[in-house]
């Protein structure tokens, strides 16, 4: 599917705009090579022979009076499409151009990086647009929140929660998105290989708590098709941020994505019980050894006593190995629950942690990645259909 249809005669701006979408975004690039714009958007997209396309780029050398009358055209018949002009930005210019209905201007000279940044926000801007045409969404048929949760420290739990997106954004691209809830030390930029502009603390702004579209423009798109809000910058960040702030900012998201994945901090901090009242799904991680075991029972029976354990649980056994000198019944004897999935020790899972690309986002064979897909799997609609009486089969190993 071409994501990005550009209309230019200039093939150096082609090949660069080609760089930037190469350079992290998902989808391709369409070009006509041409000055001549339709006068009926729809004999344009009837030649792509596909959905929709998410950014229309009018490139260098396409006539700025036939652009802005195909943007207002656009604006009425397909509101949803970002449509971005390449031209020297003018003040005078600009208010004409927003009225038309254009989303974003920026010049011809642009290097592929600030092209790139350009075309994330236009993306984001698509996507607003596009659920904005959709009928509301109420509280019985929000989008999936699935904590990730272990007392314990040390047992991959954010490697498993990065895998956990980057494999639903396979079953619903740009219909993700990750928390990263450990406010102080938080590893999802780490293990997603980003540099976030902003973080949780600008999502929990006033402004953002009270426009959705405002908090979407603080998420940072991943090259996996999934959006990422990521911890703190600094661990002081994180005394300002409470849990009524939480509560809400995962009810937010929820009404605008499909899947929610939520990483916590180890233990049961304040904010992590925040966001387990708002769970419909977690996942209990925990590693092959006495010590996570046994937090992973303790962890259980204070929740219990709270009375807050969602519904739907998936035990995650991490690291697993049968030379540890425990077994999987071991486990389930300790922790009074079955394991639902057990995810072998693995070389190429912690190779693509060091590198920051989750190890579902390549084509890989290892048992690992089996165990992690299974994971995944758990969450697709089609599958939860069929098995909503079998979420907590044993396994072995």
């Amino acid at each position: 599917m071409s994501r990005f249809i550009l209309i230019t005669p200039d093939v150096d701006f082609d090949q660069r705009l080609r760089q930037a979408v190469a350079g992290g975004l998902h989808g391709g690039v369409h070009t006509f090579f041409t000055t001549v714009l339709p006068a009926d958007p729809h004999e344009l997209f009837a030649q792509l022979d596909q959905e929709q396309p998410e950014v229309l780029i009018l490139g260098p050398e396409v006539p700025v009076d036939d652009a802005l009358r195909l943007a207002t055209v656009l604006n009425v018949q397909l509101p949803e499409l970002s449509v971005v002009l390449v031209s020297e930005p003018d003040p005078a210019f600009i208010l004409q151009a927003m009225r038309a209905g254009i989303k974003d201007i920026f010049s011809p000279t642009a290097e592929p990086a600030q092209i790139r940044v350009l075309l994330e926000r236009a993306c984001q801007s698509f996507a607003t647009r596009h659920r904005a045409q959709e009928p509301k969404q109420t509280d019985t048929n929000k989008g999936l929140v699935i904590g990730v949760f272990s007392p314990k420290g040390g047992v991959g739990k954010t490697t498993i929660a990065t895998n956990i997106a980057i494999g639903l954004g396979k079953i619903a691209p740009m219909s993700v998105v990750i928390v990263d809830l450990d406010l102080q030390f938080g590893d999802v930029a780490s293990g997603l290989y980003l540099n976030p502009e902003h973080t949780v603390t600008d999502a929990v702004s006033t402004s953002a708590s009270q426009d959705s579209l405002v908090l979407k423009a603080f998420l940072t798109v991943h090259p996996g098709s999934i959006y990422a809000l990521c911890a703190p910058k600094s661990p002081v960040e994180a005394d300002d941020i409470t849990p009524e702030q939480i509560t809400r900012l995962l009810g937010q998201l929820a009404e605008e994505f499909q899947y929610v994945v939520v990483d916590t901090a180890p233990g049961l901090p304040e904010i992590g019980l925040a966001a387990i009242e708002q769970c419909t799904d977690v996942v209990w991680v925990s590693a092959m050894d006495v010590p996570s075991v046994r937090g992973l029972r303790s962890g259980l029976d204070v929740l219990f006593q709270l009375d807050i354990l969602p519904e739907t649980r998936h035990v995650v056994l991490n690291m697993a190995d049968a030379k540890s000198g425990l077994s999987v019944q071991d486990v389930e004897s300790t922790i009074g629950a079955p394991v639902d999935i057990s995810i072998p020790r693995s070389r190429a899972v912690a190779f693509s942690t060091n590198r920051g690309i989750p190890v579902l986002q390549e084509a890989r064979k290892d048992p690992a990645v089996k165990g992690l897909k299974q994971l995944v799997e758990r969450f697709n609609p089609v599958w939860r259909a069929k098995a909503q009486r079998k979420l907590h089969r044993r396994v072995v190993v």
